[in-house]
């Protein structure tokens, strides 16, 4: 079992057990753009409600601004579902990817609201005022506040969404994009809780040869072999993270063969957890961290 997982076991220890009697589950609980199911995505106030919640990994998407700057945000533009433009303009499927943020500075993306449009998927979601913050604000917000109520650090699972075919239109080159992520983990402070995540293999090769030390997800929702997806890669990752449909048995042992965690993607069914659970993952990212959390409770009570 290496650093991290040690780490994440201990933080589990602490967040999802009741009593000192129980046995703690080590398993990674992720909120997935914080906890979507019941915040509004990707905002700050969603990350710190994770962390009231028990969560051990903030999970988050990273776009770039035209001036440069890392913003969460799961799209490069500004998605009909949750968002609304500060001139009253009705932002809709059709014309959502003309506010694209690549060409905006942070500044005027920050005029935008992203908490108070119903969401159609997730009607539990709290509705409240929020922007999309930068990643360095994050990270200022979620540090304060864990020491201010003394809850355990979180890791953080930053994802660069990145398109190939879409360089230089909704954001930078590969280089740069890696580049100013890598830069804006170095300014945080929390650099040994960071974990660099994409679909884009190249994106992650690229953050391998400016900082080999940040350990690097694989993201999949392809149905090729492991095999084949780490050929593609060029290299074992830290963490293989599959769409949870992927994951069996045999994923499961081709993992702790290679050294590798496996993390799931976003799984908010009970009965899923469970089965991911039982096969032995390493982690969960989830729109439902509560859910988790207490079945993760539930079970470690069980084996007192």
């Amino acid at each position: 079992m290496n650093i991290r997982i040690l780490s994440l076991a201990v933080l589990l220890s602490l967040t999802s057990c009741n009593n000192d009697t129980s046995m703690p589950i080590s398993i990674d609980l992720q909120g997935h753009r914080g906890c979507r199911g019941l915040m509004p995505e990707n905002t700050i106030p969603g990350f710190l409600k994770t962390l009231d919640i028990g969560v051990t990994t903030l999970e988050m998407d990273l776009v770039i601004s035209a001036d440069k700057q890392v913003v969460v945000s799961h799209e490069p533009f500004f998605s009909h579902e949750i968002s609304t433009a500060p001139n009253g303009e009705v932002i809709s499927e059709e014309n959502k990817r003309s506010y694209n943020m690549y060409q905006m500075t942070y500044d005027s993306i920050a005029t935008f609201d992203v908490g108070l449009k119903p969401h159609s998927r997730f009607p539990k979601q709290k509705k409240m005022e929020a922007v999309k913050p930068l990643f360095l604000d994050v990270v200022k917000e979620v540090e304060h506040y864990v020491i201010q109520n003394e809850i355990s650090k979180p890791f953080y699972n930053i994802e660069i969404k990145r398109n190939p075919k879409y360089d230089n239109i909704y954001h930078p080159n590969g280089q740069e994009f890696a580049e100013l992520v890598v830069s804006a983990v170095a300014m945080s402070g929390v650099k040994e809780r960071v974990v660099i995540q994409s679909f884009d293999p190249e994106s992650l090769q690229i953050v391998r040869k400016i900082d080999p030390e940040i350990p690097l997800v694989l993201l999949i929702e392809n149905k090729l072999t492991p095999e084949k997806n780490l050929k593609k890669l060029g290299f074992t990752p830290a963490i293989y993270s599959p769409a949870h449909v992927l994951v069996d048995a045999s994923l499961v042992e081709f993992c702790k063969l290679n050294s590798m965690e496996l993390i799931p993607w976003t799984v908010n069914d009970k009965d899923e957890m469970k089965r991911l659970i039982d096969l032995g993952v390493d982690g969960i990212i989830t729109d439902y961290p509560d859910i988790l959390n207490k079945m993760l409770d539930n079970l470690s009570a069980t084996r007192k």
